[in-house]
């Protein structure tokens, strides 16, 4: 074989691998993170798994969350309208949710007139925190959790639960109280959860948190969308991000706020079979007993989150339509000639417009 052939057999295979690795679509991991003072974290991809009983009005929160943080050690703050019963959930129920609402590959054939088609200090994690709470917060549990160390903790105050916090190497700091503020004026309890990062990516602004259950008592399925504006998050957040869930309940639900508009839009909708039911409370790990109406819709809503403080926590309510919602299909364009065999002129005339480029770049690259 000459060398020209060589290169652009080359060519046309490297350009089999691009076409490849565009097909792909990757998978899009609140609360209020508390780091110590002058380290600013705030929160990054969220996926979040709601299990809604409207029958005993218990909800089931379970989160796959990343953080951006500049320090290595630091916490962040859960608010919920009840004590929580926190426990470790499955990591594997992320992505066969992921799986169940992928978009269908279709094989179509190409269109006859050729052309291109496009798709859109010492670490405390591992402290015990045994020591008396201030006057007026009061620990109502205080358990190692999915790699957390986790403080349930009722305040009469936000004043009081800061000083809890600042006493513990949380953040203190007055957004962090006008924050806690509503919840602490409601009668919400505040789970604490304190992280560190792993010795070899301390380095890196990102740190990602196990899976963590939080079973409660509320009145409607909610999330805490509410977030402080730390001074400093501006760097942090200059990526975009996103967030996830997976509503399970009886019935197609949608999100709202209260005094604004949701940017979240609803990406899948759909009932779940028995299988798929099943499955999915295996991986959950959640308690007998506990597993919601006896058949399962699923939601998945996906929200571009923008970092501003909200008027409200995100709460959720049965769909005025209950009409199925699926992704586009991914068109996977077959060309065939008359004898319905693959016809590979479109890749080569693609290969030839593109050779004389890419010859460029191969013949400045330094021999070796």
């Amino acid at each position: 074989m000459t060398k020209t052939r060589a290169n652009r057999h080359a060519l046309l295979a490297s350009l089999a691998a691009l076409a490849a690795f565009a097909a792909i679509t990757p998978p899009a991991a609140a609360c209020c993170p508390a780091p110590p003072p002058g380290k600013p974290a705030v929160n990054a991809d969220q996926t979040v798994i709601l299990v809604w009983d409207p029958a005993t009005k218990t909800e089931h929160f379970v989160r796959r969350a990343s953080f951006k943080a500049e320090s290595a050690d630091f916490g962040f703050l859960v608010p919920t309208p009840a004590q929580p019963e926190l426990a470790e959930s499955g990591d594997d129920a992320f992505p066969f949710f992921e799986k169940v609402t992928e978009p269908e590959v279709r094989k179509v054939p190409a269109p006859a007139s050729g052309g291109c088609a496009s798709c859109a200090g010492e670490s405390k994690s591992a402290a015990v925190m045994r020591e008396p709470p201030p006057q007026n917060v009061k620990v109502l549990e205080e358990k190692a959790v999915a790699g957390f160390q986790a403080v349930v903790l009722e305040a009469t105050s936000a004043t009081a639960l800061v000083g809890w916090l600042k006493e513990r190497g949380y953040a203190f700091s007055p957004e962090v109280e006008a924050w806690a503020k509503p919840y602490v004026d409601g009668g919400w309890k505040i789970t604490a959860l304190r992280v560190a990062k792993d010795d070899a990516k301390k380095s890196d602004a990102r740190v990602a948190a196990a899976s963590l259950r939080l079973s409660f008592k509320t009145d409607a399925p909610l999330f805490p969308y509410r977030e402080p504006d730390p001074k400093g998050a501006q760097a942090l957040t200059r990526e975009g991000r996103l967030l996830r869930f997976y509503f399970l309940s009886d019935a197609r639900y949608d999100g709202s706020l209260v005094g604004a508009t949701w940017t979240g839009k609803t990406a899948w909708a759909g009932p779940l079979t028995a299988e798929q039911r099943a499955r999915a409370l295996d991986l959950l790990r959640l308690p007998a007993g506990s597993a919601g109406p006896p058949s399962w819709y699923l939601t998945e809503l996906e929200d571009p989150w923008p970092y501003r403080v909200h008027p409200s926590d995100l709460t959720f309510a049965r769909s005025a339509t209950q009409e199925l919602v699926r992704r586009p299909p991914i068109l996977e364009y077959v060309s065939t000639d008359a004898t319905g065999r693959r016809d590979d002129t479109a890749l080569a005339i693609v290969g030839l417009l593109l050779a004389p480029a890419m010859m460029r770049r191969l013949a400045k690259r330094p021999q070796r």
